[in-house]
């Protein structure tokens, strides 16, 4: 039986989790990555295991010849994304590039190449500010970056390719996801991991606003759970992207933890964790663009995949503290 899984962006934050995880539901695992953001340190702990290849590349590449004599493979996950709003911003061609024209192609590859699943790392992005809090999947999507229009427009080809060539679609609606791995020195890092990077170091924890805004905050590790799940899950046709499932377009499936935190709360949390004085704490003016609130309503991840987030902010801070620490 083919039970070989392709990860694209595998040595990356999430990837390199959703690598751990379906090696430890017995897959054979195949890492497509460029090493632009994604690390090889990341991949250290599957040095000699024949289930698990790694193949150096560009995702807009030729995918085929890339992959030449290492599938058949009976799911492919989609990580490998340009995941910056800013950069999407100040240069929205080559974001497109990545986020949809790159998505489409390696979904055309993949159910020509047999392949039964595509599960697509989609973002919370695809909302913009939502209209309820918590959003549910049904609400509208108004994205307001370029990088929240390329994850919404590849959800739109993948509802269309998916029945149109018989593989199953999954789009998941990912929102602030956080943990070991994420990069504190990247400018576009989020903000857990900033917020950890500086409390480390003894330096004040900057807030934009009032520190009102909140966030809906889910452990990576709960992430690749969801995404092993989506390739694991039984046909849900108005999900998965069944032939006969009618209209064209997937249920993106919200993944998140239901919980609202306040960027205030957060950095009080991020203080416990590191051990530092609660008043180390400066405001600057906010940001323009940044939506007010933000969380998922979890129903539907619960129903079609059978997921709830499992760890709790402070633990999730105390472990990420922890492999922060461990860095040096």
């Amino acid at each position: 039986m083919n039970d070989a899984v392709l990860v694209t962006g595998g040595a990356g934050f999430i990837g390199s989790h959703t690598v751990a995880t379906l090696r430890a539901a017995g897959r054979r695992v195949v890492v497509l990555d460029d090493f632009s953001t994604g690390r090889r340190e990341n991949l250290s702990e599957w040095t000699g295991d024949p289930q698990v290849e790694v193949v150096e590349g560009d995702v807009r590449g030729e995918v085929g010849l890339l992959l030449a004599g290492h599938g058949p493979f009976a799911a492919v996950v989609h990580l490998a994304a340009q995941t910056s709003v800013v950069r999407s911003i100040a240069a929205p061609i080559d974001d497109l590039d990545v986020n949809l024209r790159a998505t489409t192609r390696l979904a055309l590859w993949a159910a020509a190449a047999g392949a039964r699943r595509f599960v697509f790392a989609s973002s919370a992005a695809v909302y913009g500010e939502p209209c309820r809090v918590p959003v549910a999947e049904s609400e509208p999507t108004t994205p307001l970056s370029p990088y929240g229009a390329a994850k919404r427009a590849a959800e739109l080809y993948l509802g269309c390719l998916g029945p149109l060539h018989g593989m199953q679609t999954v789009c998941l609606r990912l929102f602030n996801v956080y943990g070991p791995r994420q990069d504190p020195k990247s400018p576009y890092s989020g903000v857990v991991a900033t917020f950890l990077a500086r409390a480390r170091a003894g330096e004040p924890l900057t807030i934009f606003g009032d520190g009102e805004q909140t966030r809906d905050l889910i452990y990576v590790g709960d992430v690749a759970r969801a995404i092993c799940l989506a390739v694991e899950a039984g046909s849900k046709e108005h999900v998965l992207g069944d032939m006969t499932a009618g209209p064209p377009e997937p249920a993106g499936i919200n993944i998140g933890t239901g919980r609202e935190v306040a960027v205030v709360e957060l950095a009080a949390a991020v203080q416990r964790a590191c051990g530092v004085k609660a008043e180390a704490i400066t405001f600057a003016p906010a940001r323009a663009g940044e939506i007010a609130r933000s969380a998922a309503t979890t129903d539907t991840a619960a129903e079609m995949l059978g997921f709830r987030a499992e760890v709790e902010l402070d633990e999730g801070l105390r472990r990420t503290a922890a492999w922060l620490a461990e860095q040096g």
